[in-house]
């Protein structure tokens, strides 16, 4: 199984969830967020594939999320206006995102990697 690892070198969780996926011999594709953020379409794939909420998709606890007010102007956006704002900026899409086409995980919990990715 091939997984994309969508991640921020200079970010802890990235490399605790990197760090996983090495141990476990999992090979991945590395992209960094930040440099190459995932395009609307490929984030729209993401959330889909989650099935999570769009909301699950944001940093919440950046700088760039804190700096554009978003806690308040996300609840009168639209979906549709959300993922093109995900798009525009790696930094306030919340990190890691590892996914294999299908499944996909965004942050790092090590019993949501164990169920993920080593069944």
């Amino acid at each position: 199984m091939a997984l994309t690892y969508y991640g921020y070198p200079k970010c802890g969780t990235c490399r605790k969830a990197k760090k996983w996926l090495e141990m476990n011999e999992l090979a991945f594709e590395e992209i960094n967020i930040a440099e190459n953020p995932p395009t609307k379409e490929e984030l729209q794939q993401l959330i889909s594939n989650s099935q999570l909420d769009i909301k699950k998709f944001f940093n919440v606890s950046g700088m760039k999320y804190r700096e554009l007010n978003l806690k308040d102007k996300l609840v009168e956006m639209s979906d549709e206006e959300k993922v093109e704002l995900l798009a525009t900026d790696g930094m306030l899409i919340k990190r890691p995102i590892v996914t294999d086409g299908s499944h996909v995980t965004v942050g790092f919990n090590e019993e949501n990697y164990e169920e993920a990715w080593k069944a």
